[in-house]
């Protein structure tokens, strides 16, 4: 059933408000994937704070021309569904790649990135950094290491010197 230039319209409103919302843009092929396993990737990028939309290669693309995006949607094989990661750069690819690897007929495609497109190699190496706030933790992990140290070593002392007074005075 063919869209009427308003539905059109409104989709590709919705398809710009969300590239401008974005601080990533995955690109991943759908066409074998079930319904039931496209959902349940829905929810877990969802619970991460990124969103994917199934849309129109053409209507994407002239979203994307209005935005100044690089991206040729036509040259896109097959079904595609596009994941705008809204939180972090990070957490999106992380989770699209981690399901790709649990779901064979997920194929991930490419992305943008700061304006940039990239392959699906450099999607890879991105879903392989560690999150915002686990490297944050481990930044605290590090400043806190040196203090913690150093207290375990003066207590290491005061626990010598109680060992050496209950040696004598158990002779």
């Amino acid at each position: 059933m063919a869209l009427s230039k308003d539905k059109k319209k409104k989709i590709i409103e919705k398809i710009e408000k969300s590239i401008d919302d974005q601080k990533i843009m995955l690109f991943i092929g759908i066409a074998k994937l079930k319904t039931k396993d496209l959902f349940d990737l829905k929810k877990r990028l969802k619970e991460k704070g990124n969103s994917l939309s199934v849309v129109k290669k053409t209507l994407f693309g002239i979203a994307a021309k209005k935005r100044n995006i690089p991206v040729d949607a036509k040259k896109l094989d097959g079904e595609v569904a596009v994941v705008f990661g809204n939180e972090d750069e990070v957490s999106a690819a992380n989770a699209v790649n981690k399901f790709s690897k649990e779901n064979d007929n997920l194929k991930i495609l490419g992305g943008i990135f700061e304006n940039r497109l990239i392959d699906k190699d450099k999607v890879i190496v991105l879903a392989q950094i560690p999150s915002r706030s686990e490297l944050l933790s481990k930044a605290v992990g590090s400043i806190n290491a040196p203090i913690s140290n150093f207290v375990n070593v003066l207590g290491g002392n005061l626990r010598n010197f109680v060992c050496v007074l209950s040696a004598i005075s158990k002779k």
